[in-house]
């Protein structure tokens, strides 16, 4: 998608609409196709804007293949005062041709996307030096006040997330039991997986309904009083909601994910793989990724750092009005 993609096709008509309209800038191929990397892009063009970036433009986002999900589609639908959203191709939307132009394509494979925060490339894409962005405008702040939430649960509880958007990334399974039966053992809050609950677990552990639209999902990771994931969009929506959260890394150091939430602790398990590897070469790099949680032959490192995360969460004069 080129700027010159947005002048009319011959014989077309430009739309009366646009006559008279402001400047706008038109941002193709934003924010990637999965829900961390949209709610983190969003984010960032929220800060720009709140900064005085874009003034007295409109902001046109293009997206390829909107309809991949729905989830992702009404996180979109729920930025108008962020951005206008369109599929890409452009065709037809009524305005004369951008005055900006910014294509974020194939940023995962941009060199200036590794090693950094993805905020922080984002933000420069924009055309944004990050230092000129306070940390606040750097985490997720827009959302919360953009679903609803509806009424607290009437129980706290502890979310597991052990699913990512890639097997590279997933907790392995033999992690996330490790993980329940800590967390089973140490508090007697009930534990949320989305994840298979084990069969000893029944009763004890519940599996997460699954999150039909976005304000289910939102309500799920806002109602928990701790979420435990790996690296996924879990840990970036808890930022949002203010969670308290431990997350886990294999493939990115934290601090380029999420070196701005104050609410989250995060775990470097560092696998043996080339910094910043996006996606697995072959099954060598999901077992690499795979065999990084079991540092020092074993899951039994699991327990101390739970346990530390518990005592920051639930002070021990705290908890027993919890449960």
């Amino acid at each position: 998608m080129r700027r010159e993609d947005f002048a009319a096709p011959a014989g077309e008509a430009v739309s009366i609409s646009s006559v008279g309209q402001k400047p706008w800038l038109a941002l193709v191929n934003g924010f990637g196709l999965t829900l961390g990397d949209s709610l983190i892009g969003l984010q960032a063009l929220h800060a720009a804007k709140t900064i005085g970036r874009f003034a007295g433009h409109d902001v046109v986002t293009f997206r390829l293949r909107p309809e991949r999900s729905a989830i992702i589609a009404e996180l979109y639908r729920r930025s108008p005062h962020i951005t206008a959203v369109h599929a890409q191709p452009y065709h037809g939307i009524g305005r004369h041709p951008p005055d900006r132009f910014i294509d974020i394509r194939d940023f995962a494979f941009d060199p200036q996307f590794r090693g950094v925060a993805m905020i922080d490339y984002f933000l420069r894409q924009l055309g944004v030096d990050p230092a000129d962005v306070p940390a606040a405008l750097k985490r997720n702040g827009w959302l919360a006040s953009r679903v609803a939430l509806g009424a607290p649960p009437l129980r706290p509880y502890i979310l597991v997330c052990p699913c990512a958007a890639m097997a590279m990334r997933d907790m392995p399974e033999a992690a996330h039991r490790r993980i329940l039966e800590v967390l089973t053992a140490s508090t007697d809050l009930p534990i949320v997986t989305q994840g298979t609950v084990p069969e000893r677990f029944v009763g004890r552990v519940f599996p997460a309904l699954a999150a039909g639209d976005l304000d289910a999902l939102c309500r799920l990771v806002a109602g928990a009083s701790l979420i435990v994931s790996t690296d996924t969009a879990m840990v970036h929506l808890a930022d949002a909601f203010s969670v308290r959260c431990l997350a886990f890394f294999t493939t990115h150091r934290p601090e380029w994910r999420v070196r701005d939430y104050p609410y989250c602790d995060a775990i470097d398990l560092r696998a043996p793989l080339p910094d910043a590897l996006e996606f697995p070469r072959d099954e060598a790099d999901v077992a690499a990724a795979d065999g990084a949680w079991f540092r020092a032959g074993g899951l039994d490192w699991l327990e101390p750092v739970i346990a530390r995360m518990l005592d920051l969460r639930f002070p021990s004069e705290t908890l027993g009005a919890l449960v």
